[in-house]
């Protein structure tokens, strides 16, 4: 049995086992691991052990590129960049992969089923280890995750839609018929350019400003926001929010930032404007 770098091929060729798995995972497929092992080890010289790590390895990768991952391979890190050069490649292979599921379908029945798990926002008490952190956001930003979601107008789209059931939804709960029935989904009903997404609100009537920013990978992944946004923001602190919607494929979750939004996220200046002497 090799112990040596993996191959590239060797690299190519569990990567397109680990997304057929990931596939009927996500489909309620049932599948079998081990015999997807004993056939990996037909065509790679390599271990068991060693093929089960690599794909606890992908898991990382597609975790680092704001994706989904098999539940039942926790990410593990330190791996090397071939790594990611290989799931790079079979994304880039399978373009339809990253719109094939644009999250969940939004909930329009039950209550119950529409509200969202809301969560604390990330902080520097619940972090990962730095060398792990460092590795995911490496990935994120080589790949420009932030800007592969910010253009996925279905993902965004399905998000808002999700978001708008929640405020709605939140309300009746606690018997404000009246204000569920004047929240706007302000982006589909005026179009971009408000500053925010949807406008709701508070079970005491104060206004609820919300951008919904989503992705389908973890509570980390970095997204895009525009100068409007933060303008908006900082004008109206008091009634903006930022609602962040992440595992979206799976079971969405969500957590809420307040502006200023520098005490919580790093901002990081992606573009400038250019203009002629």
């Amino acid at each position: 049995m090799s112990n040596g770098p993996w191959t590239d091929e060797e690299n190519d060729l569990i990567v397109a086992d680990y997304f057929a798995m990931l596939a009927d995972d996500i489909a309620g497929r049932p599948y079998n691991k081990a015999e997807h092992d004993r056939q990996l080890q037909e065509r790679i010289d390599r271990t068991r052990t060693s093929i089960e790590f690599k794909h606890q390895n992908i898991s990382a990768v597609l975790k680092g590129l704001g994706e989904d991952w098999i539940p039942g391979y926790k990410p593990a890190f330190n791996f090397q960049m071939t790594l990611v050069d290989a799931v790079a490649r079979w994304l880039a292979f399978n373009p339809d992969w990253l719109g094939q599921m644009p999250g969940t379908h939004p909930a329009t029945g039950l209550q119950e089923a529409a509200q969202l798990w809301i969560g604390p926002p990330p902080t520097l008490s619940n972090q990962p280890p730095p060398q792990e952190l460092e590795q995911m956001l490496h990935i994120a930003r080589k790949f420009d995750v932030a800007g592969r979601d910010e253009r996925n107008r279905s993902l965004g789209r399905a998000g808002e839609e999700r978001v708008l059931a929640h405020e709605r939804a939140s309300l009746q709960a606690v018997g404000r018929e009246d204000l569920a029935r004047k929240v706007r989904w302000v982006s589909e009903e005026d179009g971009d350019g408000a500053g925010y997404d949807i406008e709701s609100f508070a079970p005491d009537g104060r206004s609820r400003l919300i951008e919904v920013k989503t992705t389908n990978g973890w509570e980390r992944t970095p997204f895009h926001i525009t100068r409007n946004e933060l303008a908006v923001a900082e004008e109206r602190r008091s009634e903006w929010r930022l609602f962040r919607l992440w595992n979206f494929s799976r079971e969405p979750k969500a957590f809420e930032l307040h502006p200023p939004l520098d005490a919580h996220v790093s901002l990081t200046a992606t573009t400038f404007q250019a203009s002629f002497h």
